[in-house]
């Protein structure tokens, strides 16, 4: 058993054992134990000995092209045990098939962590021409359609904290002004779908729909996502039928019955 003078000492090194992982993402996948010192405000020498217990657990690995280190398959193991007892997971993952063929554009599962959307699902489309997206990536809620349907059924609170934390413009189409916010967000639900038009990112457009467990909750967001020039205002009707027909089917796998709360005002 540990001292309780020993206590601090070790929950300080697991807490920074977690920001080094946290620290990787798909833009830096490989890292030297200078830049996690610098990057984390830590000696090289607590970086080095952490990072040594990190290898050692498969957590990271040695990378063979450079003298840094990247993720190891530990991470991807315990990220598959989450995701596979996820109900949302394995109910709602079924309709992003049928999605995509429906539609021709790549379709996820997203769901909110703090302020951010993550993606827990994810099926590819069939076209040459993909936009980047990838299972575990954490998106700003207020520019994206997955985003703007959960914050759009979620607590008032919620919204201002996002507003209170900045909306930051990511592109000229970004919304940044707290009013214009809360009249999207407004106008979705009225729609019961939300849209982003290369709000995140140039030249791409996404749609999504809200699904709701058996309690009728908002619990997740079915979402597809391609170049504007393959989702246009041609389509964006039929586009916007199908997201919603998948969110609805994904509802009733998850045991939402919507006669039942049709007489109950919806969040």
């Amino acid at each position: 058993m540990k001292k309780k003078s020993e206590l601090p000492q070790l929950l300080s090194s697991v807490g920074s054992a977690l920001r080094i992982l946290k620290s990787f993402s798909t833009y830096e996948p490989v890292k030297k134990i200078t830049e996690l010192a610098d990057e984390l405000q830590l000696a090289k020498s607590t970086i080095s000995r952490l990072v040594a217990t990190l290898v050692s657990e498969g957590f990271l690995v040695k990378d063979e092209h450079s003298r840094g280190y990247r993720l190891g398959l530990s991470v991807l193991t315990l990220g598959g045990i989450v995701t596979n007892n996820l109900e949302i997971h394995k109910e709602a993952a079924p309709v992003l098939g049928k999605l995509v063929n429906k539609t021709g554009e790549t379709a996820h599962l997203a769901i909110l962590d703090g302020i951010n959307t993550i993606y827990i699902h994810k099926e590819e489309c069939h076209h040459p021409v993909r936009i980047l997206t990838h299972i575990g990536r954490k998106n700003p809620s207020y520019c994206t359609s997955s985003g703007k349907i959960l914050l759009a059924y979620n607590d008032e609170s919620l919204i201002e904290q996002t507003i209170q934390n900045g909306l930051q413009p990511y592109t000229k189409y970004s919304i940044t002004d707290p009013d214009q916010l809360k009249a999207e967000l407004a106008l979705v639900k009225r729609q019961q779908y939300a849209v982003s038009t290369e709000e995140l990112t140039v030249g791409t457009k996404s749609l999504a729909a809200p699904i709701r467990d058996h309690t009728g909750q908002v619990v997740c967001a079915i979402t597809i996502v391609g170049p504007i020039q393959r989702m246009n205002d041609y389509n964006l009707p039929e586009m916007a039928k199908r997201v919603i027909e998948a969110g609805k089917e994904a509802s009733q796998r998850l045991g939402y019955d919507e006669r039942y709360f049709r007489h109950f005002p919806k969040r």
